[in-house]
This record gives structure tokens, C-alpha cells and sequence, in this order.
């Protein structure tokens, strides 16, 4: 198999961050093997340069940096160290790259169980979006050993704008990845109520878009969002169910160390109820739909 003078590089998941992410280490000069649960998905990444793999053993194989773009924790753990994992291919001293949100204490599990057998572990989650992750231009949280960041920091030039080193251990990188999740969730749903809210006051929401995004009561999230409402498109830009899981996360470690969350609390209610009306594939601010149902508010439609 051939190699760059960048390195060898595999890619699991190709989803819309994972995609981004995989054009842009081809971009920089790495030979990018990848894989997917959809061959569509692989397909395209071959028609771009890249090179497909069945499984990620396949993809890892003899590969300098693994990076994984899966959704949660059990889907990174079944990539290193399921049937077809990529633990026993990597090259001994290759180091994994996982960018799943997940509890920290199960980024330093997974992060012991990889370094017993002689590779490196860097828990890097990020945060951007697709369009970002287009242009390399993401912002990683990361923490891992020092042999970790140096052996990662090649694709990590190659996939972010800002790389923020937050510890020389796994799970740092994922607690802070948890402190913005939390935010990001309790902003989408307050965006969505006072949305739905101003819906109910009869305002001209595109309006309302215009005045917010100028004045103190603007969040990045209602910025980024709330052009979904206006526009009545709920195509999956960040689907509910992430924020389903990202601050049930968030809930569960808040338990384990008995501290209150009761505002990311009320805001995980109603992403479960998007999510229960049969709308967890779409995207989040489909908080704002549920707002609308629960107060007889008519909200605009796709034309």
C-alpha cells in the first residue's frame, strides 16, 4: 500500500463531520483509507482520492493516526476493540483520535485498554460543524500524553483551525467537550422557546431573527439555528437525538457527583419530546416544532 510523505492516515466515519475531516488529510498530503457503515459514503471518499475499507481494521492497517468520527462511546469502543477493530492493526505506536462526545470516565477506560498494547490515545472531541470540518478548520478540545499530541499533530494541522491542549490525560478533552455541550443545548432550547414564544405574540419572525442577532439576547446557537425556524426547513444540519444523548451524558455525570443541572434538565425534556414525536433525525431546532404544538403556534413552512 502506498504512503505520503505526510503519513499514512485512516478515517472511521464519514458522516458529515467524518467527510470534512477525511478531505481535509487528503488536502494535506496523507494516504486516507476509510470506512462506513454506508457504502455511499465510502464511495464518494474513493471518487475524492481517497482509498475505501471495509471494516476498520481494514482502514487502520499499518496506519501513523487513526481518527474516529463515530456518534457515541459504544460505537468508538466496537471501532478499537470490536470483531473488526482497529486496536490490532494500527501500527505499534500509532495513536487513535477519538472525536465521539462521551463520559470521561470511558475516555480514560478506553484510553488504558489501547495504551496496554503499545498505542497512543488522544481524546480530541471537536466542535464546528460540517462546513468546518470541510475546511480544516475545526476547534478540537484534546488532552493525552505528550507521545500522543506529537504523534496526532500532523492530521490535527490538517483538520483544525484551533487545537486547544487541555491536559496530559484522556478524559479532560472530553469534560470540557461536556461543559460546551451543555450550553450549546440549553441555548438551542431557549432560542427555540423565545422563537415559538415571539410566534405566539404574532411577530414577523425573520423580524424577530434580525432584531435578536443584534442585541444582547443573541447566542451563537440562536444565530446558527434560528434561520431554520424562519425558514420552516428542518433538514438535519445537527439532529435532535445528538443533543438527546450529549446531555443525557451530561445528566449522568452531573448525578455521579450529585451537582444539580436543573436548567440542561428542562432542556433535555424537550429534546426527548422532539425526539418522541418522531422527530429525532431532524434538525434541533425542531425544539422550536415542539413549543409550537404544546401552544397552538402556527410556524412557518417550507414553501
Amino acid at each position: 500500500m502506498s504512503t505520503t510523505q505526510t503519513g499514512r492516515a485512516a478515517v472511521i466515519g464519514l458522516g458529515s463531520m467524518g467527510a470534512g475531516m477525511a478531505a481535509s488529510l487528503l488536502r494535506a498530503g496523507f494516504s486516507v483509507a476509510a470506512c462506513d457503515v454506508n457504502p455511499e459514503a465510502v464511495a464518494r471518499f474513493q471518487a475524492a482520492g481517497g482509498r475505501g475499507a471495509a471494516t476498520p481494521a481494514q482502514a487502520a492497517e499499518g496506519a501513523d493516526v487513526v481518527v474516529c468520527v463515530v456518534v457515541n462511546a459504544a460505537q468508538t469502543e466496537a471501532v478499537l476493540f470490536g470483531p473488526d477493530g482497529a486496536a490490532g492493526t494500527m501500527r505499534p505506536g500509532a495513536v487513535f483520535v477519538s472525536s465521539a462526545t462521551m463520559d470521561p470516565a470511558i475516555a480514560r477506560g478506553l484510553a488504558q485498554r489501547l495504551e496496554a498494547t503499545g498505542r497512543l490515545y488522544l481524546d480530541a472531541p471537536m466542535s464546528g460543524g460540517a462546513a468546518r470540518a470541510a475546511e480544516g478548520a475545526l476547534t478540537f478540545l484534546a488532552s493525552g500524553s505528550a507521545q500522543a499530541f506529537a504523534a496526532a499533530r500532523p492530521a490535527l494541522d490538517a483538520m483544525a483551525g484551533r487545537l486547544y491542549e487541555l491536559g496530559d490525560a484522556a478524559g479532560q478533552g472530553a469534560a470540557f467537550k461536556m461543559i460546551n455541550q451543555l450550553l450549546a443545548g440549553v441555548h438551542i432550547a431557549a432560542a427555540s422557546e423565545a422563537m415559538s414564544f415571539a410566534a405566539k405574540q404574532g411577530l414577523d419572525l425573520a423580524k424577530v431573527y434580525e432584531v435578536i442577532t443584534a442585541s444582547a439576547g443573541n447566542s451563537w446557537m440562536f444565530e446558527n439555528r434560528m434561520p431554520h425556524v424562519v425558514e420552516g426547513d428542518y433538514s438535519p444540519k445537527s439532529a435532535v437525538d445528538i443533543f438527546v444523548k450529549d446531555l443525557g451524558i451530561v445528566q449522568d455525570m452531573a448525578r455521579a457527583e450529585r451537582y444539580p443541572v436543573p436548567v440542561a434538565a428542562a432542556a433535555l425534556q424537550m429534546f426527548l419530546a422532539a425526539s418522541g414525536a418522531g422527530m429525532g433525525r431532524d434538525d434541533d431546532a425542531s425544539v422550536a416544532r415542539i413549543y409550537a404544538q404544546l401552544s397552538g403556534v402556527t410556524l412557518p413552512a417550507k414553501e
